[in-house]
């Protein structure tokens, strides 16, 4: 590593502890050259995952965008945010851990609703409504009779 001072490129470790709940750590250095010493953080290198859109385009996967649209469908239903926060956790260690770079908003979608219905009923029927694009009254029925069937 090299040193912020000098610009030396040996440094010795004098400690090291990990930050942000094991997700980096934070490490004490000395200068070989100049006797400073410094602090570096290494974390994990995240690879950019990319959602393809049902048009083509992709963007940049984003989990505020999956919380803000589970938050829309739960206004005004008992459901803590801690519940959401971690459904969306949930989900993106998943779609991280397939190791897939590009991933669908329809997989994505899908595995949103899953676990909303075992949340929230209504919130459920909210995010439906709106991620599966009902035409008319006939297909919103049908998607109601299912999840009564499965019930």
């Amino acid at each position: 590593m090299r040193c912020s001072y000098c610009g030396y490129e040996d440094s010795k470790v004098l400690d090291s502890r990990p930050v942000e709940d094991g997700y980096s750590i934070r490490r004490r250095r000395e200068c070989q050259r100049c006797g400073r010493r410094f602090t570096t953080y290494e974390r994990v290198e995240e690879v950019n995952m990319l959602v393809v859109k049902r048009d083509g385009s992709r963007e940049i996967f984003d989990k505020n965008k999956i919380l803000a649209g589970l938050m829309r469908a739960c206004d005004k239903r008992p459901v803590p945010l801690s519940t959401l926060e971690e459904m969306v956790s949930d989900i993106e260690k998943e779609l991280r851990n397939s190791a897939e770079k590009e991933i669908s908003a329809k997989q994505i979608g899908d595995m949103v609703m899953e676990r909303l219905r075992q949340v929230d009923d209504v919130a459920y029927v909210r995010f439906a409504s709106v991620y599966r694009k009902f035409e008319d009254i006939e297909s919103f029925m049908k998607e109601l009779r299912s999840m009564m069937g499965q019930k």
